[in-house]
């Protein structure tokens, strides 16, 4: 990132919930920045929030961009997006939005569309790809490690009644949908999905098969993707197949695991031969057979390396990493598991 001395840039937060009262903390606390207001439905939880942070608080939107702001964190439910992001993007102030960009491809094009005819900068908010187990993973691609035949990704929890404005993929699988196309380059071209609805108006659990375009060694990749809020622990995981390598990555406990086809060529050839002689191999332990060396996972706060991206983006007028576009990717890979998993018989409330 740019290390060029430049004007102190004035940040605001819209929203500050249970997401948004971090991204207000971060708006005061980071070098070169300076929270100059907050918006929130609830004025007593604004109030509070500059109490704490500095700004002022403001009733809407219009007032703050008469106040004069160069850069926002959208941090309000998914249905409220359009309407607050559009007049900032037309007031050429940067956004970033939590996700989803929208709740539907409809609102989350007329955004994106907005963003390319102001030019004004837009980043959504897909946080994972900051996460250090992540980047840990995408380190393992831009070195040749991994071309994957097959993914698994869980992520599952309790339900905590957060989000409940959209179903369990806009909510929860929209973080892996982003993540897989980071990974892959490309929106799937198959997708088979199905669905259970038991709290709210929209699923609660999603399973969907993803199936993406051939790469240039012709291999199709396959991703198992499973999201739940009615778990009965949180677990957030991603397993990673192909023809050199096996990865593992908790993203809760924080640490994988890489076991490459060529740290155990031996032991794999010696299996074979063993196996071919007819030897009962079931008494072998497995795990202890093979060689695994752990997945080199750094340190930080994905939210705060989230903001510094950003606002790097906006300091030197560069494409973010995940610019609209990439938001109404993944909102429209969602829409379709949607209408998959109902057309496959999946009933919503």
């Amino acid at each position: 990132m740019s290390t060029t001395a430049l004007k102190t840039l004035r940040l605001a937060t819209i929203g500050v919930g249970r997401m948004g009262r971090h991204h207000a903390r971060l708006c005061a606390t980071t070098d070169g920045c300076q929270l100059v207001g907050v918006v929130d439905g609830n004025i007593e939880r604004a109030a509070a929030i500059t109490e704490e942070w500095g700004g002022n608080a403001f009733a809407n939107v219009e007032q703050l961009i008469a106040h004069g702001v160069d850069a926002v964190v959208i941090a309000t439910p998914t249905i409220t997006h359009r309407a607050i992001v559009e007049p900032l993007l037309e007031a050429g102030i940067a956004c970033l939005v939590e996700k989803p960009l929208a709740p539907d491809v409809v609102e989350a094009r007329a955004i994106a569309d907005t963003a390319h005819r102001t030019g004004s900068l837009l980043q959504v908010g897909h946080v994972v790809r900051y996460d250090p187990v992540m980047m840990a993973v995408r380190e393992l691609f831009s070195t040749g490690t991994m071309r994957p035949r097959f993914i698994e990704i869980d992520r599952v929890s309790p339900m905590t009644f957060r989000s409940v404005d959209v179903g369990v993929v806009l909510d929860m699988m929209i973080h892996d949908l982003d993540v897989l196309f980071m990974l892959m380059g490309a929106e799937p071209e198959e997708i088979h999905a199905n669905a259970v609805c038991v709290v709210g108006e929209a699923e609660d659990v999603c399973n969907a098969r993803l199936v993406f375009p051939a790469g240039p060694d012709g291999i199709r990749c396959t991703a198992n993707v499973t999201a739940s809020r009615l778990a009965l622990k949180t677990e957030r995981k991603i397993r990673l197949i192909s023809e050199d390598a096996y990865v593992s990555a908790d993203f809760v406990a924080k640490k994988g695991n890489v076991v490459r086809k060529t740290a155990n060529a031996s032991q794999l050839a010696d299996v074979r031969s063993r196996l071919k002689q007819g030897e009962d191999l079931s008494s072998v332990n497995y795990l202890e057979m093979i060689a695994m060396e752990p997945l080199a996972v750094g340190a930080g706060e994905p939210l705060k390396m989230q903001m510094l991206d950003f606002l790097d983006a906006v300091r030197n007028n560069r494409r973010p990493q995940v610019n609209a576009e990439d938001g109404f990717a993944a909102v429209r890979t969602a829409e379709r598991i949607v209408a998959v998993a109902r057309a496959a018989g999946a009933r919503m409330v």
